[in-house]
């Protein structure tokens, strides 16, 4: 029994990491295939401009950023297991020594953003009294700590869009500009008017293509983030709730 609820709880807490190694790993495939054939390659050379090459590079950026943001979440539910481990096996007091909290026990509460919410959590109840323990605001302060890094996929997933359409415009002026001073007459011209042409819808549809498609990827990413940092909030609110506050209440009478 023990063993299937560590198994169970080594997949909710490590979760979030193992989805964004599988998901990128899925990726990594197609840009392999890319590469394999050609592909890649053609792109840089066609797009004149390098915007499809500044979108790869900012896709990688942002991948990496999401990466750290999702082991950090990944650490930081495993702290709040190990918390709900020590307060809920019958916790009646907490101490404030420093940043850290302790039970009565002595056992030292992971550090944490969950962990500085319960602290947080004991301080006001030992400044407040005996009054009600209300953490609306120090849950919004947690949710804004734990979601204000994240923002930054919504930003980066708009900017690789943004890149691809100004790609795209680039890319149709570079593709009607010699048709301005084109003489049907002259097939040289004309000749190298098509050429110019060609240049410029090629570049109008990589940089579209890469834009596109590294704007829904970052927002895959990040929506999976997203959702593991729901997951930490509620069972951080749940935790607090129900065996913090009610102690902390219980203790001021």
């Amino acid at each position: 029994m023990s063993l299937r609820a560590s198994e169970a709880g080594f997949t909710d807490e490590r979760g979030p990491l193992l989805r964004w190694l599988i998901f990128t790993g899925v990726c990594a495939f197609g840009f392999a295939l890319v590469w394999r054939f050609g592909l890649f390659r053609l792109m840089l050379a066609s797009d004149k401009t390098s915007i499809s090459l500044i979108i790869t590079l900012l896709y990688v950026a942002t991948s990496l950023h999401c990466l750290w943001r999702t082991n950090t979440i990944s650490r930081e539910l495993d702290g709040a297991r190990r918390i709900e481990a020590i307060i809920s096996s019958g916790a009646r007091t907490f101490t404030v020594a420093g940043r850290s909290v302790i039970a009565d026990g002595g056992d030292r509460l992971p550090s944490g953003a969950v962990s500085d919410h319960i602290r947080n959590l004991v301080v006001k109840a030992g400044l407040q009294g005996r009054h009600r323990l209300d953490q609306t605001l120090l849950l919004r302060g947690l949710a804004d700590q734990l979601r204000g890094p994240n923002q930054l996929g919504n930003f980066a997933s708009d900017s690789l869009m943004k890149l691809g359409l100004l790609g795209t415009i680039i890319g149709f002026i570079m593709m009607l500009a010699p048709i301005a001073g084109l003489d049907a007459a002259n097939q040289v011209a004309l000749k190298s008017s098509m050429s110019l042409m060609s240049d410029g819808m090629a570049v109008a549809m990589y940089t579209t293509l890469t834009g596109l498609v590294g704007s829904i990827l970052v927002k895959v990413q990040y929506h999976m983030l997203d959702g593991a940092t729901a997951r930490l909030f509620v069972f951080a609110t749940n935790l607090t709730e129900v065996f913090v506050v009610s102690v902390l209440e219980r203790e001021n009478g």
